[in-house]
């Protein structure tokens, strides 16, 4: 007697697995690389930073060590340096005295305003570097991080230089290294 087994044409599909139609597999893959296009677009888009070379600055408040707030709106007219520093920031250290300078220069024109933002700091060390340091222009702290947003910063020091209309023209990440270098942002605004 012969031993055949008897396959069923139901039973030889549950011994196959089922393929996808091809379909199927080139739109999964098309929606993936959509999907990673996005990923990429998005970072590439947040490295960049909110404000951009010639673009209008959004107006913003900085509340002073002194209590007063000081907006941005208020200064139509002068250019502004913003500079984020921290007294934890070694490399702050090194162009703090230049920046102090800069400002003593443009000081008596009145042409040019400079805003020190103390950025993820305790109040008490960022008064003490500002005296260590004899910086007389106007600082206070980022307070929720506020500032530092609008302009997307990676660290500090950073300075940003608005002109007369609130457009970023200058943007320096890390120290300055001379006062020369600071008078070459500022004085084409000036002018």
């Amino acid at each position: 007697m012969e031993n055949k087994s008897l396959i069923t044409p139901a039973a030889d599909e549950k011994a196959r697995p089922r393929q996808l139609p091809a379909w199927v597999i080139v739109l999964a893959f098309v929606l993936l690389l959509a999907f990673l296009a996005l990923i990429w677009w998005g970072l590439n888009r947040s490295q960049q930073g909110s404000v951009q070379i010639n673009d209008s600055v959004p107006p913003f408040t900085l509340t002073g060590f002194d209590g007063k707030q000081y907006a941005t709106k208020d200064l139509a007219g002068k250019v502004i340096v913003v500079n984020f520093w921290a007294s934890w920031c070694d490399p702050c250290k090194q162009e703090a005295a230049d920046l102090e300078t800069a400002w003593q220069y443009y000081r008596p024109g009145g042409k040019v305003v400079f805003m020190g933002v103390d950025w993820v700091d305790t109040e008490p060390e960022a008064r003490s570097y500002l005296s260590q340091f004899g910086i007389s222009y106007l600082n206070g702290p980022d307070l929720r991080t506020a500032i530092s947003q609008i302009f997307r910063i990676k660290g500090v020091p950073e300075t940003y230089i608005l002109d007369k209309t609130g457009h970023l023209k200058n943007v320096k990440i890390g120290p300055f290294s001379s006062l020369g270098e600071i008078r070459g942002m500022i004085d084409p605004l000036v002018n």
